[in-house]
This record gives structure tokens, C-alpha cells and sequence, in this order.
């Protein structure tokens, strides 16, 4: 497989693909049709130096996924408020709704964090600690920490998938993995190939949110402080270190077909058979005019596959 560096997310009827700055975004309106729209995106971090520094780029560069995709989410939920309301908006109008949208977005990611942190950092920590009468090792309790920690993650997988909503989200995710696959391993992009690509793919983000997750037990078992408070914070302050760590050998996998690299890929590999499901050909069709929006496939794979010269 050679690695096309492109990635992407499912929206609400749609996808978004991005390769390098640019991105774009397909999404199935009500009335059937595929709208595309085309745009650069330009991170938050105004250093960009930051976003090339390994072990410190996966902090900003989480961060820019995040904030990208509220935003073409936001985006792509907008086709389906307009048949709920559609109303004309003067400039002026339109300018402090674009303002309201930007804050809105800011606000959105900051909540999301911070209940991000608490559930997934903070409330396994306290749920482990009333284990301490019966397990009196801090490293195993540690240890059970982390894996109560997977197990929640898991479970609001599980929880979520259960709405019709994100049923279609997790199509279309798959969707997205199947071209991305489709083009890495030197195919023609069109709907029969792609329909016949795996739907898991090693430079998912649900690979690198389930990294974040082992490699907390890791880090949490090497540094240990003795008051409960610090314990605490040292579990949030850890988080960009973690995220750092997880970046590099997310991007390691993306590249490498190594067998230890491959091991290490496996955990989260299985968990996206919760984040990805099987998608119809319509919604192969709008992954395809994603990713066609933002990415020469042919000219890729001409260059990295010899059959490809004839696509």
C-alpha cells in the first residue's frame, strides 16, 4: 500500500476530504443532488513551523481537525435546516451570523475538550480510586484505569450508533476509508472498486483516539505523584504529550506495512468496525467526488503503481 496522505471525515449526508491545506466537501442534498464545495483551510496555529515539529505538531494538528470538522459539519447540517426555514439575510445580517457561526465554533470546541477530559481522563480515575480497598497497588489500579477507560470509549461507540443519524454518519465513514483505500492500493476510483475496499484504514482517527487511550497507561505507570489532586493534574496535562506521542505513530502506521507497526494497528483497526459500516453506492458516488475535488488520483497512481498508466 503506498500511503496517499489524504484523509478526510463523514458529515451529515456527505464527506470531507483534505489534502495538504485544501479541503472539500460533497454532501447529498434533500433533493438528491451532490453539492461539492472547495476551499483552503487555514489552521489557528500562526506559527507554522509548529504544525512540522514531530511529537508537537499532533497537539495542533488535533486540534485543526477539530475545529475543520465542527465546521464542515456545521456546514453540510446547513442543507437540511434550509427546508425547515428559508429566509433571506441581508449583509449586515449575514455578517453577524458568520460572526456568531465563528464564536459559536470556538465555543463548541472548547465544551467538547473539556467534556472530552472529564470523561475519558477524570472519571476513570475516581472510578479506579474506589477500587483501592481491594486493590492496593497504585500501578494496577492504574493499569485498570486505562482498560475502564477503553471500556467507556467503546460503550459511548455503541451507545451512539444506536440513533438512525449516526448510522448514516458511520456509512459514509466507511465510504471515505473505501476510496482512500481504493486509491492506495492502486485502483481506478469509480463505485465498483471502491464498494470492493476494506472500510478500515490505519491512519483513522478512531486509531489515534484509541493510541491516546493506551498510551495514557503507559505514561500514567512511569509518572506517579503521591496527592490525588496532582494525580489529577498530571492526567490532564499529560493530554498534549499523549496526543503528540499518538500523531507519530499514527502517521508510522499510515506508511509502513512493518509487522510490529501492523500489531500495534490491530486494536484500533477492529474498534472502526463500530465507526464504519457498509455504504450504498450513493454514498460511494459523493465520497468519489470528494475526493476528486481535492486529489489527482490518476496522476498518483501513475506514479506509484505501473498498471496505472492506462487508468
Amino acid at each position: 500500500m503506498k500511503s496517499s496522505n489524504i484523509g478526510g471525515q463523514a458529515v451529515l449526508e456527505g464527506i470531507m476530504m483534505k489534502n495538504k491545506d485544501d479541503y472539500a466537501v460533497a454532501v447529498r442534498k434533500p433533493d438528491g443532488d451532490i453539492i461539492v464545495q472547495k476551499d483552503t483551510y487555514r489552521s489557528i496555529v500562526k506559527c507554522r513551523a509548529l504544525t512540522r515539529i514531530p511529537f508537537v505538531r499532533g497537539i495542533f494538528n488535533f486540534i485543526d481537525s477539530m475545529v475543520l470538522g465542527i465546521k464542515t459539519l456545521t456546514y453540510s447540517a446547513g442543507f437540511y435546516e434550509e427546508e425547515e426555514e428559508k429566509k433571506e439575510l441581508t449583509e449586515a445580517e449575514t455578517a453577524k451570523k458568520e460572526k456568531q457561526d465563528k464564536w459559536l465554533m470556538g465555543g463548541t470546541v472548547a465544551f467538547s475538550v473539556v467534556i472530552a477530559v472529564a470523561i475519558f481522563m477524570v472519571l476513570p480515575y475516581f472510578l479506579s480510586g474506589l477500587l483501592k480497598p481491594l486493590v492496593p497497588s497504585y500501578h494496577v489500579r492504574t493499569v485498570i484505569e486505562g482498560f475502564v477507560r477503553i471500556g467507556i470509549f467503546i460503550a459511548y461507540i455503541l451507545l451512539i450508533s444506536r440513533m438512525e443519524d449516526i448510522q448514516r454518519t458511520f456509512m459514509y465513514h466507511g465510504a471515505e476509508h473505501k476510496c482512500i483505500n481504493c486509491i492506495e492500493h492502486g485502483l481506478p476510483l469509480n463505485v465498483e472498486n471502491v464498494r470492493k475496499s476494506s472500510r478500515q484504514h490505519k491512519r483513522c482517527g478512531t486509531s489515534f483516539l484509541f493510541f491516546v487511550l493506551a498510551i495514557s497507561i503507559i505514561l500514567l505507570l512511569v509518572i506517579q505523584v503521591e496527592s490525588p489532586l496532582m494525580r489529577v493534574v498530571i492526567r490532564i496535562a499529560l493530554i498534549p504529550v499523549i496526543a503528540g506521542i499518538s500523531y507519530e505513530i499514527l502517521k508510522l502506521a499510515g506508511r509502513s506495512e512493518n509487522p510490529v507497526v501492523n500489531l500495534l494497528s490491530r486494536p484500533g483497526l477492529a474498534i472502526q468496525k463500530l465507526t464504519t459500516k457498509e455504504p450504498d453506492d450513493s454514498m460511494i458516488e459523493v465520497a468519489i467526488q470528494a475526493v476528486e475535488a481535492v486529489f489527482d488520483w490518476r496522476a498518483y497512481e501513475a506514479e506509484n503503481f505501473q498498471h496505472s498508466e492506462d487508468i
